[in-house]
């Protein structure tokens, strides 16, 4: 007897390129694509990984006038998806059509609004009409939510949504990275490669947006942990990109000059042995979806601070691997949540900790539970909203 075959699209505008939800998509797609009951065919308008198992499909998009990229995309791909003929449609972006809606970002209306903090433009209300038309349409019987942030902000603008259709599904981490490279041997390269001593505590900071993954609060509750601690050395490790010479400045202002390093974008493998030279990570954005870098934190045996405005506070409980921050705290709260930091004992212990549950993260589970999910809407036990049996599996 032959296997039953599932064809699923997969949609997303740009996929395996560098960001979360590129990246989130690419791991998960390559995973499930090697269940020999699933025939997976990636729409998208770029993609850089290339793969014998998974077949892709150009779509084109006008970017030009901006405002039509979304709407254009959406109607391309539609177009396209109907003429092949599958058995599930999973979008991780906006189009007009699907039976699964992946929220990598929270709904655009609110990030405008909320988030950038400016008045909306064309581009913004094509954008949002896509998505409404795409949450509103009844073929869509399953949204997933990146975390509970996510979940919570979607269903703040979408009030009729029968919150049981709306599911949590993580990301995933690959712990391999980590587990295949020497940690004596990383501590003591990238020490030696930034000037930091073999003693001293490391804090590290990654992002590419250092004022929206709030580089300038940390700072300043570190400037309060050095008063407070004087015989204590430490550095605060700066990875990615960001404004440089006014951080620099900042930190000259702050009495943290010689505490800082900026040390610029990284590649992958080095950012992996930099994750096993630090000794605490941190991140206190003012908003993101999840945050990937957290989970990687964690998988390499971090302890993380992070702010309550980023999801993947999911995965930490206080005191045990990590602390959550109140966004709205000022330099001095914050200080007070660093300060246990220092005591090495207790954050290597909270290390230990954090990677126990970066364990069970891992993207071969998350691709299990994704293909569970397939199995059940494509066997119609998920019915569109309002009809939904509530999905089995905790996500």
């Amino acid at each position: 007897m032959h296997p039953t075959i599932h064809r699923i699209a997969v949609v997303i505008p740009k996929y395996g390129l560098i960001g979360g939800a590129e990246q989130f998509v690419a791991e998960l797609t390559e995973r499930v694509a090697l269940n020999r009951h699933y025939e997976m065919h990636v729409f998208a308008n770029k993609w850089t990984v290339h793969s014998e198992h998974v077949t892709f499909h150009k779509v084109p998009a006008i970017t030009f006038p901006k405002f039509l990229t979304t709407p254009s995309f959406a109607w391309f791909a539609g177009r396209m998806i109907a003429r092949v003929g599958f058995d599930l449609v999973h979008a991780h972006d906006r189009i007009f059509e699907a039976d699964i809606f992946t929220m990598h970002g929270i709904p655009h209306r609110l990030w405008a609004q909320e988030i950038r903090k400016k008045r909306m433009n064309l581009y913004d209300y094509a954008t949002d009409w896509v998505e409404r038309a795409l949450v509103g349409n009844k073929k869509c019987r399953l949204f997933l939510a990146v975390s509970s942030l996510t979940k919570e902000k979607f269903l703040q603008v979408y009030t009729t949504t029968n919150p049981e259709s709306v599911q949590i599904m993580h990301p995933g981490v690959e712990l391999e990275r980590f587990q295949k490279l020497d940690r004596p041997s990383c501590r003591r390269q990238i020490r030696e490669s930034y000037g930091i001593g073999p003693d001293e505590i490391v804090f590290l900071f990654v992002s590419m947006n250092f004022e929206i993954k709030g580089l300038d609060k940390l700072m300043a509750a570190l400037a309060i942990v050095k008063t407070g601690n004087p015989g204590q050395k430490f550095t605060l490790l700066v990875v990615g990109k960001g404004d440089v010479r006014r951080y620099a400045e900042l930190a000259g202002k702050l009495g943290l000059a010689d505490r800082v390093v900026f040390a610029g974008i990284m590649d992958k493998e080095k950012l992996d042995k930099t994750y096993l030279a630090s000794d605490i990570f941190s991140i206190l954005s003012k908003f993101d979806t999840f945050g990937m870098v957290v989970l990687e934190a964690m998988a390499a045996s971090l302890p993380v601070i992070v702010s309550d405005r980023v999801g993947a506070k999911d995965m930490l409980t206080e005191g045990v691997n990590g602390c959550i921050i109140d966004e709205e705290d000022d330099p001095v709260k914050i200080s007070e949540k660093i300060s246990p930091f220092l005591d090495r004992k207790k954050s290597f212990l909270m290390g230990q900790e954090a990677y126990r549950k970066a364990r069970d993260c891992t993207w071969e589970q998350a691709a299990r539970r994704l293909e569970s999910i397939y199995e059940e809407m494509v066997a119609g036990k998920l019915r569109p909203h309002g009809g939904q049996d509530k999905f089995a599996g905790e996500m």
